[in-house]
């Protein structure tokens, strides 16, 4: 078990590396179709004021990821590609732990007698629970992270880590970290399930050879 923590531990922090930047792109490319006057893009989704009324109109930055990537490293740097990696690591490397500890539990308790790989549909369950687990305890440190990375795009609103969380906590309250949390528990357990049942059933595979 001390082995499994540790190398989930290291595989989160090692995510982060190749993550980040991908992460950001996706995000940058996902709010571009909003106003640059937009506060903070409405994450949290709950403007009520339409915004075509306040005069303010949609204006894309990006022609596509490639240009999006040349954009932040020309203004930015190549520090602006790791915006919010600081989040994203405390996001995965708790995240990871809390999914591999899991599903290896998970597996252990359907297939008490150890024999061998464990059923496909032990496979699946254990690997769906897991799923939505880190998931829902990752949702905190993701909308953090997801706040400084968009954050990014216009004039900065937020000064790090801890600043970005006392002012989400200051103006919108303790449940802004969890909106999102039943979407993120829902989309874990299937993506998570056949990840890993597809790992499984992969390794079967090969060392049937």
């Amino acid at each position: 078990m001390l082995d499994l923590t540790v190398a989930s531990m290291l595989t989160g922090l090692v995510s982060v590396g190749v993550g980040a930047p991908v992460d950001l792109v996706k995000i940058r490319l996902q709010l571009q179709t909003q106003p640059v006057l937009a506060e903070n893009f409405n994450l949290a989704g709950n403007g009520s004021v339409p915004l075509r009324s306040m005069g303010i109109q949609s204006q894309s930055m990006y022609r596509g990821p490639l240009h999006c990537i040349s954009t932040v490293l020309q203004n930015e740097g190549i520090q602006g590609l790791y915006r919010g990696a600081g989040a994203m690591i405390l996001r995965d490397i708790p995240g990871y732990t809390l999914y591999f500890i899991p599903y290896t539990l998970f597996c252990n308790w359907l297939n008490p007698d150890g024999n061998g790989t464990p059923h496909p549909c032990c496979i699946w369950l254990a690997g769906g629970l897991a799923g939505s687990i880190s998931w829902v305890t990752a949702t905190p440190t993701d909308v953090v992270k997801s706040r400084l990375q968009a954050d990014a795009m216009q004039q900065r609103k937020y000064k790090g880590i801890v600043h970005c969380i006392m002012q989400s906590y200051k103006t919108e309250g303790i449940h802004v970290f969890f909106r999102g949390a039943t979407v993120n528990a829902i989309r874990g357990f299937p993506m998570s399930a056949t990840m890993f049942l597809g790992y499984e059933l992969s390794l079967q595979f090969f060392r049937s050879f």
